[in-house]
């Protein structure tokens, strides 16, 4: 239970929330500067989900987003001052700045994206459990998507073979109540997402994504049960984003004392509180965090602010992989850090998985 939690584990928690979100406020800030282009959707408001499944996951585990993904990549531990230059479309960003504020990837770190198309990581977080499985890894696949993608009818054929080949995915469904500016229940049979589960045979749940150590015991149990070859998860995570749905929108569609009674469940003064409650730090100490915190937020913008544009060259590269060509470790490329880069088995790699026995299902003889 979260009582048992250590000190360290909590202060974890804390600092990457806490990065989150002044991460997050900056960027907010320098799009309405002109310095980031396009859109820009922020996390905050919903940083417990992102920090209390990553704390509940192992590092070598795979994890896939939406387009409101900074969070998720902070949270696995990517550079700020690299992925800011990310939305800032520069040179030194995780993808050279070609993918931006809606298609971060650090592979270093097993995060694979930061996908545009609603509810288009789905069914690929699905083929990475796939992989996994017929590997024979005890890897897991976390994947978040917004309540609206519950729609798409990728999730529902997606759901259908995950839970027939049991796969190792958590797919955690971050239930903010609006899909851009419509409200989910408006447009929804079942709003209640969790219970979509249950047509295919799969575990589903909801959880608190406003309070960090409910959803870290959540997923925890969650990612256990699907590493241990019982199948696939959905956690619906109930929780707020506290601005529009993007940089581009006013959220007039909700009123200002709706917003204000919903921060009342702020996750980071409600972490905070507990932390003082449990003595695991005091308020001094959980204040230099945020000093801490704030001067490496202020260094990622100054790190974007001082990075090259891309050449106009960088505009050919990348589009095809060539036989033979190595990767490209982005924090070696820019920082010249000697990182551990993952491997995969090649095609000759033994499996032991049977994906589906000879025979009819069922039916004897």
């Amino acid at each position: 239970m979260a009582s048992a939690l250590s000190r360290d584990k909590l202060l974890s928690m804390y600092r990457k929330m806490v990065l989150i979100r002044k991460f997050e406020e900056k960027a907010g800030t320098q799009y309405q500067l002109g310095k980031i282009a396009g859109f820009c959707h922020l996390y905050i408001g919903q940083e417990a989900v992102a920090v209390g499944a990553e704390e509940a996951i192992r590092k070598d585990d795979y994890v896939l987003s939406a387009y409101r993904e900074h969070g998720q990549m902070l949270a696995r531990g990517s550079h700020p001052g690299m992925a800011m230059a990310e939305l800032f479309g520069r040179g030194t960003g995780y993808s050279k700045g070609k993918g931006g504020s809606m298609h971060l990837f650090d592979i270093e770190n097993h995060f694979y994206g930061g996908y545009g198309i609603v509810g288009g990581q789905i069914p690929l977080a699905a083929g990475m459990a796939f992989a996994s499985k017929y590997r024979g890894e005890d890897r897991v696949t976390v994947c978040y998507f917004g309540d609206a993608a519950s729609n798409q009818g990728a999730l529902h054929e997606t759901f259908n073979m995950a839970s027939k080949w049991k796969l190792p995915v958590v797919y955690i469904c971050e239930n903010n109540l609006f899909g851009m500016g419509t409200e989910f229940a408006r447009v929804a049979a079942v709003p209640e997402v969790y219970k979509r589960a249950e047509a295919y045979g799969m575990r589903g749940e909801q959880a608190d994504g406003m309070d960090v150590l409910k959803f870290y015991e959540s997923v925890k149990d969650a990612a256990e049960y699907a590493r241990s070859g019982k199948g696939p998860v959905l956690i619906e995570a109930l929780t707020y984003r506290f601005r529009g749905h993007s940089m581009a929108d006013p959220a007039n569609y909700r009123t200002k004392q709706e917003v204000e009674e919903e921060r009342k469940r702020d996750p980071i003064p409600r972490l905070r509180e507990y932390i003082l409650k449990k003595k695991a730090a005091s308020d001094a100490e959980l204040d230099g965090i945020d000093e801490e915190v704030k001067r490496e937020v202020e260094e990622a913008v100054r790190f974007a602010d001082a990075s090259p544009e891309p050449d106009l060259a960088e505009l050919w590269r990348d589009t095809i992989v060539e036989d033979g060509e190595l990767d490209v470790k982005p924090r070696e490329r820019v920082l010249g850090t000697q990182v551990s880069w993952p491997t995969y088995p090649g095609p000759e790699a033994k499996t032991t998985w049977e994906l589906e026995p000879a025979g009819r299902p069922g039916k004897k003889g």
